[in-house]
């Protein structure tokens, strides 16, 4: 058979549904409520209630397949509050509000200011984890992974970024959201509806995680791990609380063991540290790396 009539083994047999819908597009075919319109071309039947499943699977499908895509396997998952900017972020806002006149808004920054340490932590972190892959072979490689926003998000993203280091951000859609902070991996942000699937995301990869300060959205996070640590419905990883003294004054641990509400080796379940190294050696000494 001539080479003009031999066909590539791995050409498409079906219609690529992308280059239909640019197809109809090209056409000046627009996409008005039709009952004959393309099943995944409708955003009215996606968002019908019988469909939550399939946008549910979508949300779960799509991150994994591009995560594979890029080689990402394992992750070092970092929790931290949203609110926590760098010093000189905080104080560029401390005078704007001052400026403003805004004394109650300045107080509230001055307080939150005081937390600024932690986000070049987190930054430092960030570096560790990426310096630590940068020569590993594909399957020892760890990457950063983050909620994708602002603040000690942003700040351990930043510190992979800077390190060279790929990282990724796993962004929920919000009212009061901002955007994804802009030191994830292109390819590798992601936006959710669902927090039950985005939570699935954090731990289908997790070989550790370290939760800075936060408020509701990181207890919520951290006591999700928690316990599917606990209940053996995920395999052990190490929880590291980074900033002993915040952790310590939150959450007494210790009187739950005394009133029976956990067993005594629950406390074990997690490390409290004080610097991006020691967050590493917990992570270090667990894997024997």
């Amino acid at each position: 058979m001539s080479p003009n009539n031999t066909h590539d083994i791995h050409d498409k047999r079906l219609a690529d549904a992308w280059a239909t819908l640019q197809s109809h597009a090209d056409q000046g075919l627009p996409l008005d409520p039709d009952p004959s319109r393309i099943a995944f071309a409708d955003p009215e039947f996606l968002l019908r209630r019988e469909t939550r499943g399939l946008r549910m699977q979508l949300e779960l499908m799509k991150p994994d397949l591009e995560m594979r895509a890029h080689g990402i396997e394992n992750t070092i998952v970092v929790f931290g509050s949203a609110r926590l900017r760098s010093q000189e972020e905080m104080t560029a806002q401390i005078a704007q509000a001052e400026a403003a006149g805004n004394d109650k808004l300045a107080e509230r920054l001055r307080r939150l200011a005081r937390g600024s340490h932690y986000y070049e932590q987190a930054r430092a972190f960030g570096k560790l984890v990426a310096q630590y892959s940068a020569d590993k072979d594909p399957a020892d490689k760890v990457f950063v992974c983050t909620g994708g926003g602002p603040g000690i998000m942003q700040a351990a993203n930043r510190g992979a970024h800077e390190a060279g280091g790929l990282s990724v951000g796993l962004s929920i859609a919000l009212p009061m959201e901002e955007a994804a902070n802009p030191y994830i991996t292109p390819a590798l942000s992601f936006k959710f509806h669902y927090f039950a699937i985005r939570k699935m995301h954090f731990m289908m990869r997790a070989k550790a995680l370290v939760t800075f300060p936060g408020g509701f959205g990181t207890l919520d996070e951290l006591f999700e791990v928690v316990t599917l640590v606990q209940t053996r419905k995920s395999k052990q990883v190490p929880i590291v609380l980074f900033g002993s003294d915040y952790w310590r004054q939150l959450i007494n641990f210790e009187l739950l063991v005394d009133e029976g509400m956990i067993s005594p080796e629950d406390i074990h379940l997690f490390h409290y540290v004080d610097t991006p190294e020691d967050a590493w050696r917990a992570i270090e000494k667990f894997y024997e790396l």
